[in-house]
């Protein structure tokens, strides 16, 4: 068991309108914090307040971009239960991630059971409407106080949880997206794989453009050829051709979603022809020339599935399915929401009982 000193805050904060919490505004009257010290490894793993903390004008972070984060969801089911959906799995990623970057690796047992008693201290803060989830975000920042480029000698690993709605404004609704054909954000070799602010930071001139043209998301092509698919800023994506579901292959510059691998999994276990290959940008649209797309969807933590009804590329604008969600992407969101909030038999062991209401 591991010993993990709890502070709990004074005077609780208010619950936010669960009608009105859009995505990542509100955070809980907690967090999990626990520091790294070259020498010392990972220690002090504790739950205290919510509030701001202090960080050195020279924190290695701030200058060499050095911090990996990770996102996952606690659900409140209709028994009263508070659920994590495969919550090993996301924190195994998170350690991958932390090789990618140089970041020692956490003890994953640790984090597991400091999760659970934070989710446990704020419990209250799990949205009770179907919907609704408590994001939790764990993250690591290099926090020595050292301008020079190098590993950090100091991290501190948080975990900070907000009670969300939708990720999208449409909600399960058919979304837009642009592929993009002028920037790059990742190459094999790089940090695309990892969950790192840079990656991230690396999309936003194209995000921002698309959405000046009322697109919500961005399509990236790979790096080199500018020809293949890889994924959308914030999900992988998915393409039903004549039946078959394909997906890009995992190629060292696309994340692999946990999403993506339950999609995968359902697929399988439903005898849907699933493949995992190299997919051009020409090949979809000459799919839908011949009338072969039947469904584009992404798949993600924070959206889980979202159907994709229009993609643009070069002046070229792609409506799959007239615009509205195909039978499939509403068969899999059903099937995992419905396992998320405890309406569906978990056959896998994907949920986690983690506290009562």
């Amino acid at each position: 068991m591991v010993d993990i000193a709890v502070t709990k805050v004074k005077t609780p904060g208010t619950l936010p309108d669960p009608d009105k919490l859009g995505f990542g505004h509100y955070f809980t009257d907690h967090m999990f914090v626990m520091d790294y010290e070259t020498g010392k490894g990972w220690h002090s793993p504790r739950i205290v307040p919510y509030e701001q903390f202090e960080l050195y004008p020279s924190a290695m972070v701030l200058h060499y971009g050095q911090a990996i984060f990770e996102g996952m969801k606690a659900f409140r089911t209709d028994a009263g239960e508070i659920v994590v959906f495969r919550t090993l799995e996301y924190l195994n990623r998170f350690n991958r991630s932390a090789e990618i970057l140089c970041i020692p690796k956490t003890d994953v047992a640790v984090v597991h059971e400091g999760l659970k008693k934070l989710l446990e201290t704020d419990k209250r803060w799990v949205p009770a409407k179907h919907g609704t989830s408590l994001y939790i975000r764990p993250f690591i920042v290099a926090t020595d106080p050292y301008v020079g480029v190098k590993s950090s000698d100091k991290y501190t690993l948080f975990i900070i949880l907000s009670p969300s709605g939708a990720y999208y404004a449409a909600g399960f609704n058919p979304v837009g997206i642009r592929v993009e054909d002028k920037y790059v954000r990742a190459v094999p070799g790089g940090i695309g794989e990892a969950k790192t602010p840079g990656n991230y930071a690396a999309s936003l001139r194209a995000q921002v453009e698309a959405k000046k043209e009322g697109y919500a998301q961005v399509l990236w092509l790979d790096g080199i050829e500018r020809k293949y698919v890889e994924e959308v800023g914030t999900m992988n994506i998915f393409f039903k051709i004549k039946g078959e579901v394909v997906t890009p292959a995992l190629n060292g510059s696309i994340l692999g979603g946990i999403t993506r691998k339950t999609v995968l999994e359902l697929c399988q276990d439903w005898g849907v022809k699933a493949t995992e290959r190299q997919i051009s940008i020409d090949e979809v649209f000459a799919a839908h020339e011949k009338g072969e797309l039947e469904e584009v969807f992404g798949s993600g933590t924070a959206a889980v599935i979202s159907p994709v009804g229009e993609l643009s590329w070069k002046g070229r604008k792609l409506v799959i399915g007239d615009g509205k969600t195909g039978p499939f992407s509403q068969k899999l969101f059903d099937y995992v929401a419905g396992l998320q909030y405890g309406k569906v038999a978990d056959k896998h062991g994907w949920v986690e009982k983690v506290a009562k209401v």
